[in-house]
């Protein structure tokens, strides 16, 4: 297939697991090295890809992938603030490997990975140090979203979801704290997954908001997002119709509501009167909440080289770090019991349903001009709740009318909620 999109031509078709799979690898390796040159132009190629394995050590890679393991011949990439021996991890930044120092071994998700047969195949870019949920960064370019120059692939897991969504490979690894997954897969058209926090995946990454921060991945059918949760996580299949509820939130784009009202009648019904009131109600403080608990946790990670670095950083985590290093004592404990209160709601929700569908994004992917400190705030309403709460959640893309893409949030209380094998099959992509 060759699609013309304008900036740059995309000659390499999307292939699922399947397909790699029935590849050589000496043909694996080559594969992935021409999807890089054909799919991404050479300033995105900047911009998405921090690391390429040589085509050589690839093809090693995929030969010595063990013989009848899940993910087996399967290529992916890796977020920039997860280790792999012998690379640098830069987090998005320019200085971090000046003081943090180049790892001796490889982050448990790359360990694990590799048992289970898949294939590290480069590192990608990122929203520097993960402080937010575009695509921009100011020493590597803004990643776009595929096919659509100047709109943001979203972010922080910006060049993760961006090499699935150009079908580079089709799985990638990233984090998301407050909706780092949910909201590139949205603007980018691809599943996503986000795990728990604290697991052993994100507690050797370089940190965000600790007690927020999790791992997670993408990719670009249910099919392979399937595989990829059965092999990672573990999925069990659903004795009964799961129950859920669609929560239609106000102020999104019409076009974006309109279209994730339909896409969620294929997997549950709109919530009834009191436990959408309870949970707008709840929910609407979420993103000050966000503010205020994760930044004073990203600024005690950044706070022993802030000022010494500062010209380093660029200027919209400059900004962060600013407003983050004046949170005070005062203001967590104004907003310790709306937080208390969010997680109870979430646990009196989970009594009487299996899941929760919302919007993830407000409206389709942003031009770099819109990518404003307001629209910031409505994009942390939607991915938040969920975030504070720790709880896992899918990505589910959502096409528009205008050819761009929305996406749906399918929150449940457990990474091995049977809930996720049965929406994946429920066929609203």
């Amino acid at each position: 297939m060759v699609c013309d999109l304008g900036h740059r031509r995309q000659t390499f078709a999307p292939m699922n697991f399947g397909e790699w799979q029935q590849l050589s690898p000496e043909a694996a390796a080559r594969e992935v090295r021409r999807r890089v040159e054909a799919n991404l132009s050479p300033a995105q190629r900047r911009a998405v890809v921090a690391t390429l394995v040589d085509e050589p050590a690839l093809a090693a890679a995929f030969a010595a992938a063990p013989a009848g393991s899940p993910l087996r011949g399967v290529p992916y990439m890796i977020k920039d603030l997860f280790d792999v021996a012998g690379l640098p991890t830069f987090a998005g930044s320019s200085f971090l490997p000046e003081i943090r120092p180049t790892p001796g071994g490889d982050s448990r998700i790359v360990r694990d990975l590799r048992g289970l047969g898949a294939v590290f195949s480069g590192k990608v870019h990122m929203f520097e140090f993960a402080w937010g949920l575009t695509g921009e960064n100011a020493h590597y370019g803004d990643c776009e979203r595929p096919g659509s120059p100047g709109r943001t692939s979203g972010g922080s897991s910006s060049g993760s979801a961006a090499a699935v969504a150009a079908d580079v490979v089709p799985f990638a690894i990233g984090s998301d704290t407050g909706g780092s997954i949910r909201l590139p897969a949205a603007f980018c058209g691809i599943f996503g997954y986000r795990n728990i926090p604290g697991d052993a995946w994100i507690a050797d990454a370089v940190p965000l908001a600790p007690s927020f921060d999790t791992a997670g991945w993408f990719t670009r059918s249910a099919a392979d997002m399937r595989t990829a949760l059965a092999a990672l996580v573990g999925i069990r299949a659903s004795e009964r119709t799961p129950r859920g509820c669609y929560l239609d939130v106000p102020g999104l784009d019409p076009e974006v509501a309109a279209a994730c009202r339909a896409a969620a009648a294929n997997l549950a019904p709109a919530a009834d009167g009191p436990t959408r009131d309870e949970l707008l109600e709840k929910f609407a403080s979420a993103a000050e909440i966000y503010g205020v608990l994760a930044g004073l946790e990203g600024w005690k990670y950044h706070r022993k080289w802030a000022d010494r670095y500062r010209a380093r950083y660029g200027p919209l985590v400059q900004d962060r770090l600013d407003r983050a290093r004046g949170v005070s004592q005062a203001q967590v404990a104004a907003v310790e019991p709306s937080f208390a209160a969010l997680k109870i709601t979430w646990t009196k929700f989970f009594l009487a349903h299996d899941f929760l569908v919302m919007p993830s994004a407000p409206f389709p992917a942003l031009a770099k001009a819109d990518c404003t400190p307001a629209n910031r705030l409505r994009m942390l309403g939607l991915t938040a709740p969920a975030g504070l709460a720790g709880l896992p959640a899918l990505a589910i893309p959502v096409r528009l009318p205008s050819g761009m893409s929305a996406g749906l949030q399918v929150i449940v209380s457990h990474p091995q909620s049977p809930v996720l094998s049965w929406a994946l099959g429920q066929g609203i992509a």
